[in-house]
């Protein structure tokens, strides 16, 4: 995928967002609707999370070089983590918001905020359209499009209740939904700091067993043993691999190792691997240094 067009389709949708944001402040303190102050919230989040993912791709871009010997393509998972974070402290807050007005509903204008609950499904349809044309394989950009896509729920959500107040007056309508939007929240933010975590962690990456991959080296011609495993992503989309591999005495190890990296790219999608290939020797290496008895190391 092109990143100058993954760039211009996130920057529509940040131009999306921040024009609904906007009216959705202004229309929420005129009709004293929590779940749209909830949604312009929710938006902001949005905005962040697609003006990191622009921030990430551009230093992502960035050739290696120096100290950074991978780059800067962690800056998308950390944008995702941060962004993770702070869509479960705002949920927190509306949570808390919500319930105070379950207990002591405001008075709430069901029209203007069906207006614009209706207005943000038709933008955020827009914005889901847009980024769904996005190497959505990138975590920035994955989040980004989570965040659009809850935020339309949400806006349904809003509309609902909305329709509810007109039709019912029943106002507490408002401060359920903003416990739904709530809820889509933590869903999302959950989720980003979950994926992001498993990457500063070194976790194996989703769909890639260890147990499998060792198995697979294992059984190749010659191979005697595999240890000092280790399967981790450098960023979202960027696996990686290493290991010490041990061959029989009289293998080609060099043709061992890029028979092995050619297996793995095939069946496991792994193109960064490191294999330290070494032959396998039996008993005991003899060492003998001056002035002392023999010693032997297994």
């Amino acid at each position: 995928m092109d990143a100058g067009a993954d760039r211009g389709r996130l920057s529509v949708a940040l131009a999306l967002v921040v024009g609904l944001m906007v009216v959705e402040v202004l229309a929420g303190v005129l009709a004293h609707s929590l779940a749209l102050l909830s949604d312009a919230g929710h938006m902001l989040t949005d905005a962040a999370a697609i003006g990191f993912s622009l921030l990430a791709l551009r230093l992502a871009a960035r050739p290696a070089g120096g100290a950074m010997t991978f780059g800067f393509r962690r800056a998308e998972v950390l944008s995702a983590q941060a962004n993770g974070a702070t869509l479960l402290t705002l949920a927190a807050f509306i949570v808390y918001g919500a319930i105070r007005r379950l207990v002591d509903p405001a008075h709430v204008l069901g029209g203007v905020m069906l207006a614009v609950a209706l207005l943000g499904v038709v933008v955020n349809l827009a914005a889901t359209w847009t980024l769904s044309g996005a190497n959505r394989e990138t975590l920035a950009i994955e989040g980004s499009f989570q965040h659009i896509l809850t935020d339309l729920y949400a806006f349904i959500g809003t509309a609902i209740a909305a329709a509810i107040i007109l039709l019912t007056g029943f106002q507490r309508a408002d401060a359920i939904a903003s416990l739904l939007i709530a809820a889509l929240m933590v869903r999302s933010g959950a989720g980003l700091v979950s994926s992001s975590a498993r990457v500063f962690l070194e976790a194996a990456p989703r769909g890639l067993d260890p147990q499998a991959i060792g198995e697979a080296l294992i059984g190749q011609p010659d191979v005697v043993e595999v240890h000092d495993l280790h399967v981790w992503e450098i960023s979202s989309g960027f696996p990686a691999l290493s290991a010490h591999v041990l061959v029989a005495a009289d293998c080609d190890c060099h043709a061992a190792r890029r028979v092995m990296e050619a297996m793995l790219n095939e069946r496991f999608g792994l193109e960064h691997t490191t294999l330290q290939v070494d032959h396998a020797r039996d008993g005991l290496i003899e060492l003998k240094a001056p002035g002392r008895s023999h010693g032997a190391l297994a």
